[in-house]
């Protein structure tokens, strides 16, 4: 079969090098950090059925009804790509029996699909990091979600210029109350709305503040605050959590237009914002959402979770990845040594060293510029060394300024521990561990 290459799918990217690599870097991180809080991995489907997705986030919303990617099945059943995971997650919560390790602390991280327009860092198929705390009604329980991903943001080396940003939505007489009164205010300059907001005025009031069309900003600045309607009960909540972002140090902004539009939100609301991304400036986002289970069929469950565009995250880090790691590339003096440099690498390999070699014999000085290339930054090379009444013999060396290599001194002691337990190699001189061991 002949003709022209297929070429992509608008809204999918295909991740190479050094994107990759900050795209894994980023996974990894949330990984090794989420164990840290014993946040617990889960998997979910990557299709539900289409109504998870419609009772969740609202039949009218712009993702039910105009982004989801649904299908009918060979047996007529309406099946949707998930958009988001955290319905899915209250789907599971539900069937699978999850109630019974209530608080449930779970994390996951993998591609999602919305058919909307591609932009930067934004995709039709996309990838997310999340992570929720389900069955937990305490404010605590907000404060090791924001406190995580805070600290997932430190160690990513990203946290410089993103902001915290917190609201909170009060419980559900607070909002409640909030609501008519932004009926009431917004239904008198009703006129002068964009159409959006005139749509959303009766269903959705609470998204009209959160417009960026000119013609509602010039009303929001003047619409009724949440704080005027706040129970002594959703006050005392809010204070718990800032107080308690205050006691573990994450810095905090109070954003009262920061709010969720679907009505089973209650209380905290955050992002965390950037403005190194353009206007896509959330990098990560989420809320307490205890009325969700409910509209799925289940009991009253409080929860708590938030999701992180690894995309974005990822551009982000840029190429601080590779700063991040030691590459050891190994290279041969001779051809007959060629077979005992790729045993060193192996051995290496083994001990937990990132070490390339490459797969057919190039002299030194065609090796090194080549392995620099792909991101090797140590070169141990293995040479024929003749010694008096002694036949000939391999030692490996580092090749190049040992005060250019990153912990240098912990490098040696490790490489040559494993020169000398994995292939019984001597130290050079009077036991000196130094730089260079006899094989």
């Amino acid at each position: 079969m002949s003709g022209k290459t297929p070429q992509p799918i608008r809204g999918t990217q295909d991740i190479f090098g050094a994107d990759a690599e900050s795209f894994a870097f980023v996974v990894e991180t949330f990984e090794r950090v989420r164990r840290l809080y014993r946040f617990r991995r889960v998997e979910m489907p990557v299709f539900e059925k289409t109504e998870v997705f419609a009772r969740s986030l609202g039949e009218t919303t712009d993702v039910v009804s105009k982004e989801m990617y649904s299908f009918d099945d060979r047996g007529g059943e309406s099946l949707t790509l998930r958009p988001e995971f955290t319905a899915g997650i209250a789907r599971a919560y539900l069937t699978d029996g999850w109630k019974q390790y209530a608080p449930l602390k779970v994390a996951t991280h993998g591609p999602l699909f919305r058919y909307e327009r591609p932009q930067k860092g934004r995709y039709r198929q996309f990838h997310q990091l999340d992570a929720e705390v389900i069955g937990a009604a305490e404010p605590q329980a907000d404060v090791e979600l924001l406190t995580m991903a805070d600290q997932l943001l430190k160690e990513l080396g990203i946290a410089d210029g993103v902001t915290l940003q917190l609201n909170t939505l009060g419980d559900g007489d607070s909002r409640e109350a909030w609501r008519a009164a932004l009926i009431e205010y917004f239904s008198a300059h009703r006129a002068e709305l964009s159409e959006d907001s005139q749509d959303r005025l009766e269903r959705n009031p609470l998204r009209i503040l959160d417009s960026k069309d000119p013609r509602d900003k010039a009303f929001v600045a003047d619409a009724p605050r949440i704080d005027d309607y706040l129970s002594a009960e959703a006050q005392d909540f809010f204070a718990a959590v800032t107080g308690g972002l205050d006691a573990a140090g994450v810095a905090w902004s109070r954003n009262p237009a920061l709010v969720r539009g679907l009505d089973y939100y209650r209380h905290t609301a955050f992002e965390f914002v950037t403005d190194r991304l353009g206007a896509q400036g959330t990098v990560l986002g989420g809320g307490r959402y205890d009325g969700l289970m409910e509209s799925l069929g289940g009991p009253a469950t409080p929860a708590v979770g938030w999701a992180a565009g690894i995309e974005r995250l990822a551009m982000l880090v840029g190429d601080r990845a590779k700063d991040q790691t030691v590459t050891v590339g190994v290279v041969a003096e001779s051809e007959s040594l060629f077979a005992k440099a790729q045993e060193v690498a192996f051995a290496l390999r083994r001990e937990g060293f990132i070490v390339e070699v490459e797969y057919r014999f190039r002299k030194p000085n065609k090796a090194f510029p080549k392995l620099r290339s792909s991101g090797v930054n140590v070169f141990l090379v293995v040479d024929e060394v003749h010694l008096k009444n002694e036949p000939a013999q391999p030692d490996v060396r580092i090749s190049g300024s040992l005060s250019e290599i990153p912990n240098s001194a912990d490098l040696l002691s490790r490489v040559g521990h494993c020169l000398v337990n994995r292939l019984g190699a001597s130290p050079k001189g009077n036991g000196d561990l130094a730089a260079v061991w006899r094989l």
